[in-house]
């Protein structure tokens, strides 16, 4: 039998990993195309000061490469970076991985049963391909008049202007959610003056997070073993809690968000920072230095709706007008998107953005119908918990497939769109009843087009690694090998 070309979008945590497994599993013809410069995805392109992983790292780590010296609980920017670099090189990825390559766009060629792909001026073709090019790829950048005319440094906290130097500087900071909880504490140890504009509150929960003492790190180094069942442990914790309607959980929740804002001195600006949703209806959030971060006397919070953008500054719906130096946009992502943020066209012509009309869905998050040998890492309805261990389960799920392709001599592979139907309705009823998410304020960061949630894992994590675990070939139009021409 032929070997597969196989082709991977995305060298970030499921592009590594596909590559890993898939070299382990015994196929060779692998490459990777990465649109940055470096490794990471995410990890790579995010560099705010703060920046931290909202999972602890014995768990939010690779299962084959768990041991590293994680400098505290939740790991920081630079050190999911390095970890990263590190798993690249111990596994020889490096060479693999043809850098500042982004994919623009593929095509399925069903004549010859191969995936043309385009980008940076150059066409590959691939048997197969897995695509990881993850949820946070394209900005969301608020619709506010007159954003262009700002006359002072203005950037998207994901690609942070290390260049603008904040130090004195008045800074307004124009959203409030993950990435602004991190870097807003950072951020007013310098500026001079410091105004966050909140459309609505978070749930900002706090954290263990104190970091290791020298003593730790060298007992984590010497006795792996143990590193290996404080894993074990974390998973155990959290597998069971990720529902969002864990009773007992939620009240805990509900005790330490109280604490938290206890934290805030004046009646009002805590009054502003309480969240009026419920827990689960936004991403929950933990920072242990956010809340105390807006007792600073320098330290502003704004909830008058935005007007505008003006030349110097904002202005709010109240008439207020405040002039600044730097503008940060903490606006977030396009999480709803996924793929099809890459131009891709399936059987019979049709493109993924067309298919996706009413919202982003898959077979199990990895297939969707009418596009062969495509399979995708954390595709729509897997975000939960760990991503890691989510998309470890993907990965699992792919090479499993291609081993029953190679045995049965299939040339390519399409989920039926009854099997995917079928599944997504289940994963709807699910859906429906985790009680946060269905709350008509929860609009934002989990639904697509159409309304329905297409993030989101309903479920333990253990319960989709069960899932993608089971025998489905009936799920599956398969054609053979074809005799050459």
């Amino acid at each position: 039998m032929a070997t597969r070309r196989i082709g991977i979008v995305g060298a970030g945590v499921g592009g590594i990993a596909a590559a890993v497994r898939l070299r382990e599993a015994g196929y060779d013809d692998v490459v990777v195309l990465e649109k940055s410069g470096e490794v990471g995805g995410t990890w790579n392109h995010n560099r705010y000061p703060g920046l931290q992983c909202d999972v602890q790292s014995h768990l939010y780590s690779f299962s084959f490469e768990p041991i590293w010296p994680w400098s505290r609980p939740y790991g920081n920017g630079p050190e999911i970076r390095a970890y990263m670099n590190h798993v690249v090189d111990a596994y020889g990825l490096r060479p693999i991985i043809r850098f500042d390559t982004p994919v623009e766009a593929a095509v399925w060629d069903a004549d010859r049963a191969v995936w043309t792909v385009t980008g940076a001026g150059e066409t590959f073709e691939f048997d197969v391909l897995v695509a990881s090019p993850g949820m946070f790829n394209e900005f969301n950048w608020p619709t506010i008049d007159g954003r262009d005319d700002f006359t002072g440094a203005s950037f998207h906290s994901a690609r942070w202007d290390w260049d603008v130097d904040l130090a004195g500087r008045r800074v307004g900071v124009i959203g409030s959610a993950a990435s602004a909880v991190q870097f807003v504490p950072e951020v007013a140890k310098v500026a001079g003056h410091l105004t966050v504009f909140q459309r609505a509150a978070n749930w900002v929960l706090p954290k263990d997070d104190t970091p290791y003492t020298a003593e730790e790190l060298e007992h984590w180094r010497t006795h792996p073993d143990e590193v290996l069942e404080r894993r074990r442990t974390l998973f155990e914790q959290a597998d069971p809690n990720l529902t969002f309607s864990n009773p007992k959980a939620l009240a805990l929740h509900d005790q330490n968000l109280a604490a938290a804002l206890a934290q805030v001195v004046d009646p009002e600006t805590r009054r502003k920072l309480t969240p009026v949703v419920p827990y689960g209806c936004q991403r929950p959030l933990f920072s242990n230095h956010y809340f105390p971060t807006f007792n600073l006397p320098h330290v502003e919070l704004v909830t008058d709706p935005i007007e505008r953008i003006t030349p110097a500054g904002v202005r709010t719906a109240d008439g207020t007008e405040r002039d600044f130096d730097v503008l940060v946009y903490a606006t977030g992502f396009q999480t709803t998107k996924y793929l099809s943020v890459i131009d891709v066209t399936g059987r019979d012509g049709v493109r993924l953005d067309d298919a996706w009309a009413d919202g982003a869905h898959a077979f199990k998050g990895v297939t969707t119908a009418g596009f062969p040998n495509l399979f995708m890492l954390y595709g729509p309805n897997t975000n939960n918990g760990s991503i890691i261990y989510m998309l470890e389960a993907q990965v699992d799920y792919v090479v499993a497939h291609l081993a029953w392709m190679d045995a049965d001599g299939l040339e390519w592979i399409d989920v039926r769109p009854e099997a995917e139907a079928a599944y997504n309705a289940e994963i709807d009823e699910l859906l429906a009843r985790v009680a946060p998410w269905q709350a008509g304020t929860c609009t934002n960061y989990y639904r697509g087009p159409a309304g329905r949630i297409v993030t989101q894992w309903p479920g333990a994590m253990s319960e989709y690694r069960r899932r993608t675990e089971e025998s489905d070939a009936g799920a599956y139009e398969t054609v053979p090998f074809r005799a050459p021409a």
